[in-house]
């Protein structure tokens, strides 16, 4: 698998989740009407590229058994909330949480393998990290309201996980063996 290609990939998700982050801002009504299948197909976007990033270049680079497992729990999250819309409106804020949890914790472990292999700018990937995990852990915290200012936030976490689509791309040849 080329690097162009690795890059080009992550560059449009990053893209993508940025553009979905900053329609939850300008849209909130529509957002909560529509909020499960948004969350859903973005967290099935990030997973499948993940699982196509592991399988087309597994042997070539660092870590990527952590595209695996993060892209695995992406898609089930993903799929989950898509084909259960009802019961999902119900414990959205939970799935939401555990969702950042995880990726934000998957970060952070992922930023110091950067780190031991020199590559410039790992400390972004650390931040972002303990910033998507904090945000999942605060989603917990009060659900109820969580499910009201859900859009504003989901707004936030999908600019940064945008802009750490955005960063992959960036650091993508650092990446590689």
């Amino acid at each position: 698998m080329s690097r162009i290609f690795v890059r080009i990939l992550w560059g449009i998700v990053g893209v993508i989740l940025i553009v979905d982050g900053i329609f939850c801002f300008t849209q909130p009504a529509a957002v909560l009407l529509a909020m499960s299948a948004l969350l859903g197909v973005s967290m099935l976007l990030c997973g499948v590229v993940d699982l196509i990033i592991f399988a087309r270049g597994r042997q070539l680079m660092f870590g990527a058994g952590g595209f695996l497992l993060d892209g695995i729990l992406t898609v089930l999250l993903s799929l989950f909330l898509l084909f259960n819309q009802g019961f999902t409106a119900l414990s959205l804020p939970f799935i939401f949480g555990m969702w950042l949890m995880f990726s934000g914790i998957s970060k952070f472990v992922g930023s110091f393998d950067l780190k031991v292999l020199g590559v410039k700018g790992w400390g972004w990937f650390t931040v972002l990290g303990v910033l998507l995990a904090a945000a999942g852990f605060f989603s917990f915290l009060d659900p109820v309201a969580g499910a009201v200012t859900m859009s504003f936030l989901l707004g936030i976490l999908l600019i940064l996980q945008g802009i750490t689509f955005i960063l992959r791309a960036v650091f993508v040849p650092r990446l590689f063996r």
